[in-house]
């Protein structure tokens, strides 16, 4: 009969042999997980760049989905003088439009015109993404707060708190800047 201490290390090892199978299998759905990851983002990229080319006023069609969601695939288009994705947020004066801005940075001020206009306090980024129909992910709400910190430092919005935003004072609806 063996004994009780064999058998504890008989048991052991077959656990290790165990945990070490899992941990092989683990890494290689890893390592298939981050190439498909990969693989996904290049064909949005591609697909991205395709639309920019095809669009006929060589616009953003694509930008526009993949940075807000495809919830809003349907939003209303900018204006054919909004400024362009990835150009420079013009700093805020009195008597200046909306439409300066890209189609992205339209929706954030109007998402936190709405709020105003209905008493509400100001949003967080996570709240912004779920209203915009994204998924809230850290990269996704990390590249929505890039835009929104770069709309606070161009005086479009204010941060009364700490990660919390609402339109900065003197910035009105979207038909004008004030």
């Amino acid at each position: 009969m063996p004994s009780v201490v064999g058998l504890l290390e008989q048991h052991e090892l077959a656990a290790r042999r165990r945990v070490d199978g899992l941990r092989e299998e683990a890494d290689r759905i890893q390592a298939e997980l981050a190439a498909a990851e990969q693989e996904r983002q290049e064909w949005a990229i591609a697909r991205m760049r395709v639309d920019t080319v095809l669009a006929p006023d060589g616009g953003s069609t694509a930008d526009t989905e993949v940075a807000l969601g495809p919830r809003d695939a349907d939003a209303q288009s900018a204006p054919r003088d909004a400024a362009k994705p990835k150009s420079q947020v013009p700093v805020w004066r009195e008597g200046l439009a909306w439409s300066v801005l890209s189609v992205d940075y339209q929706r954030i001020l109007q998402a936190l015109a709405d709020r105003l206009r209905l008493g509400q306090g100001p949003l967080t980024c996570q709240e912004l993404a779920a209203a915009f129909g994204m998924e809230v992910v850290p990269a996704r709400v990390r590249a929505l707060r890039s835009k929104v910190k770069r709309l606070v430092a161009r005086g479009w919005l204010a941060e009364p708190a700490p990660g919390r935003f609402t339109l900065a004072a003197g910035v009105a609806g979207p038909g004008g800047g004030s």
